[in-house]
Protein backbone atom coordinates (compact mmCIF):
# COMPACT_ATOMS: atom_id res chain seq x y z
CA UNK A 1 0.00 0.00 0.00
CA UNK A 2 2.79 2.74 0.75
CA UNK A 3 4.20 2.04 -2.52
CA UNK A 4 0.88 3.06 -3.96
CA UNK A 5 1.11 5.87 -2.35
CA UNK A 6 4.13 7.13 -3.29
CA UNK A 7 3.18 6.87 -6.74
CA UNK A 8 -0.66 8.70 -6.34
CA UNK A 9 1.74 11.34 -4.62
CA UNK A 10 3.74 12.13 -7.58
CA UNK A 11 1.11 11.77 -9.98
CA UNK A 12 -0.18 14.74 -7.53
CA UNK A 13 2.16 16.74 -8.34
CA UNK A 14 1.87 15.78 -12.12
CA UNK A 15 -1.78 17.03 -11.64
CA UNK A 16 -0.70 20.17 -9.60
CA UNK A 17 2.01 21.11 -12.13
CA UNK A 18 -0.56 21.15 -15.30
CA UNK A 19 -3.32 22.85 -12.88
CA UNK A 20 -0.95 25.88 -12.38
CA UNK A 21 0.55 25.94 -15.95
CA UNK A 22 -2.94 26.27 -17.05
CA UNK A 23 -4.53 28.86 -14.62
CA UNK A 24 -0.94 31.26 -15.69
CA UNK A 25 -1.59 30.40 -19.23
CA UNK A 26 -5.68 31.69 -18.24
CA UNK A 27 -4.50 34.22 -15.97
CA UNK A 28 -1.68 36.40 -18.26
CA UNK A 29 -4.31 35.55 -21.66
CA UNK A 30 -7.15 37.74 -19.52
CA UNK A 31 -4.43 40.16 -18.05
CA UNK A 32 -3.77 41.11 -21.44
CA UNK A 33 -7.36 40.98 -22.59
CA UNK A 34 -7.84 43.71 -19.92
CA UNK A 35 -4.92 45.66 -21.31
CA UNK A 36 -5.43 45.27 -24.78
CA UNK A 37 -8.60 44.25 -25.61
CA UNK A 38 -7.12 41.24 -27.69
CA UNK A 39 -6.39 37.65 -26.33
CA UNK A 40 -3.49 36.15 -26.51
CA UNK A 41 -1.28 32.90 -25.53
CA UNK A 42 1.52 34.65 -23.57
CA UNK A 43 3.43 31.05 -23.64
CA UNK A 44 6.95 30.18 -24.95
CA UNK A 45 4.90 26.71 -25.90
CA UNK A 46 2.45 26.41 -27.87
CA UNK A 47 -0.39 25.06 -25.90
CA UNK A 48 -2.58 26.39 -23.08
CA UNK A 49 -0.09 26.17 -20.43
CA UNK A 50 2.96 28.41 -18.56
CA UNK A 51 5.61 25.82 -17.54
CA UNK A 52 6.72 28.83 -14.96
CA UNK A 53 3.39 28.84 -12.94
CA UNK A 54 3.33 25.07 -12.47
CA UNK A 55 7.65 24.55 -11.36
CA UNK A 56 6.87 27.40 -9.38
CA UNK A 57 3.95 26.12 -7.52
CA UNK A 58 4.95 22.97 -6.90
CA UNK A 59 8.45 24.00 -5.80
CA UNK A 60 6.35 25.92 -3.06
CA UNK A 61 4.04 23.14 -2.23
CA UNK A 62 7.05 20.97 -1.38
CA UNK A 63 8.95 23.40 0.16
CA UNK A 64 6.08 25.11 2.09
CA UNK A 65 3.19 23.00 2.86
CA UNK A 66 4.90 21.91 6.47
CA UNK A 67 4.32 25.68 7.29
CA UNK A 68 1.13 26.28 6.32
CA UNK A 69 0.03 27.99 9.34
CA UNK A 70 3.20 30.66 9.28
CA UNK A 71 1.65 32.80 6.86
CA UNK A 72 4.39 35.71 7.07
CA UNK A 73 7.40 32.71 6.18
CA UNK A 74 5.12 31.77 3.38
CA UNK A 75 4.66 35.17 1.81
CA UNK A 76 8.49 35.78 2.03
CA UNK A 77 9.94 32.65 0.66
CA UNK A 78 7.13 32.35 -1.67
CA UNK A 79 8.40 36.08 -3.05
CA UNK A 80 12.08 34.97 -2.89
CA UNK A 81 11.41 31.48 -4.79
CA UNK A 82 9.24 33.29 -7.22
CA UNK A 83 11.48 36.12 -8.05
CA UNK A 84 14.43 33.89 -8.24
CA UNK A 85 12.77 31.51 -10.88
CA UNK A 86 11.20 34.03 -12.82
CA UNK A 87 14.82 35.82 -13.49
CA UNK A 88 16.13 32.32 -14.42
CA UNK A 89 13.67 31.70 -16.56
CA UNK A 90 13.98 35.01 -18.30
CA UNK A 91 17.54 35.03 -18.39
CA UNK A 92 17.33 31.57 -20.10
CA UNK A 93 14.54 32.49 -22.58
CA UNK A 94 16.62 35.51 -23.60
CA UNK A 95 19.93 33.91 -23.33
CA UNK A 96 18.52 30.86 -25.64
CA UNK A 97 16.40 32.84 -28.42
CA UNK A 98 17.30 36.01 -27.85
CA UNK A 99 13.92 37.08 -27.36
CA UNK A 100 12.43 38.83 -24.37
CA UNK A 101 8.65 37.21 -23.17
CA UNK A 102 7.75 39.52 -20.59
CA UNK A 103 9.37 43.10 -19.69
CA UNK A 104 9.10 44.75 -16.37
CA UNK A 105 11.75 47.80 -17.55
CA UNK A 106 8.68 50.75 -17.41
CA UNK A 107 7.93 49.62 -13.41
CA UNK A 108 9.76 50.93 -10.73
CA UNK A 109 12.10 48.33 -8.29
CA UNK A 110 13.10 46.00 -11.71
CA UNK A 111 16.09 44.29 -12.40
CA UNK A 112 16.78 44.29 -15.72
CA UNK A 113 13.71 44.18 -17.11
CA UNK A 114 13.32 40.20 -15.83
CA UNK A 115 11.81 40.95 -12.47
CA UNK A 116 10.14 44.16 -10.31
CA UNK A 117 8.90 44.42 -6.96
CA UNK A 118 5.43 44.45 -8.11
CA UNK A 119 5.19 40.87 -9.21
CA UNK A 120 7.29 39.81 -6.27
CA UNK A 121 4.53 41.22 -4.20
CA UNK A 122 2.03 38.67 -6.08
CA UNK A 123 3.96 35.84 -5.88
CA UNK A 124 3.93 36.28 -1.94
CA UNK A 125 0.37 36.44 -2.05
CA UNK A 126 -0.14 33.93 -4.50
CA UNK A 127 2.08 31.43 -2.49
CA UNK A 128 -0.18 31.60 0.52
CA UNK A 129 -3.42 31.10 -1.40
CA UNK A 130 -1.36 28.00 -3.12
CA UNK A 131 -0.37 26.62 0.00
CA UNK A 132 -3.05 27.35 2.73
CA UNK A 133 -5.91 27.16 -0.17
CA UNK A 134 -5.70 26.16 -3.19
CA UNK A 135 -3.56 22.82 -2.65
CA UNK A 136 -5.40 21.60 0.58
CA UNK A 137 -8.64 21.94 -2.03
CA UNK A 138 -7.24 20.49 -4.47
CA UNK A 139 -5.91 17.21 -2.59
CA UNK A 140 -9.41 16.55 -1.61
CA UNK A 141 -10.28 16.93 -4.85
CA UNK A 142 -7.50 14.91 -6.52
CA UNK A 143 -8.01 11.48 -3.64
CA UNK A 144 -11.18 11.20 -4.53
CA UNK A 145 -10.60 10.64 -8.61
CA UNK A 146 -9.55 6.38 -9.31
CA UNK A 147 -6.07 5.87 -9.40
CA UNK A 148 -6.09 4.86 -12.87
CA UNK A 149 -7.55 8.00 -13.89
CA UNK A 150 -4.63 10.41 -12.12
CA UNK A 151 -2.03 8.28 -13.74
CA UNK A 152 -4.03 7.62 -16.81
CA UNK A 153 -4.68 11.13 -17.29
CA UNK A 154 -0.96 12.35 -15.70
CA UNK A 155 0.89 10.45 -18.17
CA UNK A 156 -1.29 11.69 -20.99
CA UNK A 157 -0.39 15.23 -20.11
CA UNK A 158 2.87 14.68 -19.89
CA UNK A 159 3.01 12.95 -23.26
CA UNK A 160 1.38 15.72 -25.00
CA UNK A 161 3.44 18.30 -22.79
CA UNK A 162 6.20 16.80 -24.05
CA UNK A 163 5.36 17.24 -27.55
CA UNK A 164 4.47 20.53 -27.47
CA UNK A 165 8.14 21.70 -25.59
CA UNK A 166 9.60 19.59 -28.16
CA UNK A 167 7.91 21.46 -30.95
CA UNK A 168 8.29 24.75 -29.04
CA UNK A 169 12.11 23.95 -28.54
CA UNK A 170 12.31 24.38 -32.51
CA UNK A 171 9.81 26.53 -33.49
CA UNK A 172 9.09 28.87 -30.22
CA UNK A 173 5.48 30.52 -29.67
CA UNK A 174 6.66 34.48 -30.46
CA UNK A 175 5.39 37.67 -32.21
CA UNK A 176 3.37 40.66 -31.71
CA UNK A 177 2.04 40.33 -28.24
CA UNK A 178 4.12 37.93 -27.18
CA UNK A 179 7.33 38.86 -26.99
CA UNK A 180 9.38 42.51 -26.73
CA UNK A 181 12.07 43.05 -29.37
Amino acid sequence: MEQCKRRTDFFFYVWLFFLLSCFGWLWEGFLYLFKDDMYVNRGFLTGPWLPIYGVGGVMLELLLRRWRDRPLLIFGFSMIVCTALEYLAGWYLELTWKVKWWDYSALPCNLQGRICLYSALLFGVGGMLLVWLVSPLFSSFYRRIPWKIQVGAGILAVVLFTADAAYSAIYPHIGAGITYR
